[in-house]
């Protein structure tokens, strides 16, 4: 009898073993179901989190997508220049004289060899807020050494390192213009026009060693950017962007060719009649 009962209880015991067994097998199936599931809902959130910032990136505005941009800067492109010179510095309630140029645009170096001694002499008297936009157009011109971009982007490391000298160095890239379809001047060049201008040697050595270009190069494009999709800045007739374009208080003004006509534009004051005009210049660099 005790061994029958013995024989009973291991049978039992074997049933209730497998019975485990298969409960344990059953909780493992479960637990990796869970666990493959969880994989895959992190997946398919992973997903579409990348697939959101995507989107949100390509929404962005090229100016959102730019890491620096140059401290003082007024409207996302412009460097305004007050009384002093320094850049980041405003004429309280003055006119604007907002001037879209490249460095290599001869057109914008006529403007500058026309109405630069007048817009000191208004900006000195608090007549009016110079607000330079430094954009890159002209690229194309300078033999693949992209001098258009370099020169703007040396302004913008100038105007954020040394806003004391600013206009001093903005008057000096004119002054020292390179010539359409050259290489333009080098990084080392740009860096001595700068010293000369005032800048402090380790602020120009930023210029020389590629710092200023590898920093506002991205500002510079999406400036230039910006710039083609104002229709306030475009040209109306051609739709697209020259150099230079230039607006008082945010409205085109074209007949900056004639002397004193900006000065008139700005202060009301009349030119001396004896004043010439200059010949008109060719149609903006675009």
């Amino acid at each position: 009898m005790s061994t029958n009962q013995t024989k009973a209880q291991r049978r039992d015991a074997a049933r209730a073993e497998a019975l485990a067994l298969q409960k344990k097998q059953q909780a493992r199936e479960k637990r990796n179901r869970v666990i493959v599931l969880s994989v895959l809902a992190l997946a398919v959130v992973g997903l579409g989190v990348a697939i959101w910032l995507i989107l949100a990136e390509g929404q962005k505005t090229p100016m959102e997508k730019v890491e620096n941009i140059p401290a003082g800067v007024v409207e996302q492109t412009g460097i305004p220049v007050g009384a002093d010179g320094v850049a980041g510095t405003e004429n309280e309630g003055a006119k604007t004289l907002d001037v879209y140029v490249d460095y290599m645009c001869p057109v914008c170096g006529q403007f500058e060899s026309l109405n630069g001694a007048s817009i000191t002499e208004m900006r000195e008297a608090g007549d009016v807020t110079l607000i330079v936009h430094p954009i890159s157009i002209l690229d194309r011109t300078s033999q693949g050494t992209e001098y258009s971009t370099r020169a703007a982007a040396s302004a913008a490391w100038v105007a954020d390192r040394a806003p004391e000298q600013f206009n001093a160095y903005h008057e000096a890239l004119f002054a020292n213009q390179p010539e359409e379809q050259t290489p333009g001047l080098t990084d080392e060049q740009l860096a001595q026009i700068a010293q000369d201008a005032g800048v402090p040697a380790d602020v120009a050595a930023g210029i020389s060693d590629g710092d200023a270009m590898d920093t506002y190069g991205e500002w510079v494009e999406a400036a230039t950017a910006v710039a083609g999709d104002d229709p306030d800045v475009v040209n109306p007739e051609t739709g697209s962007l020259g150099t230079p374009s230039v607006l008082i208080d945010g409205e085109r003004f074209t007949t900056w060719q004639t002397v004193g006509a900006l000065t008139e534009a700005i202060t009301g004051e009349a030119a001396p009649s004896s004043s010439p005009s200059a010949e008109p210049s060719t149609e903006p660099s675009e």
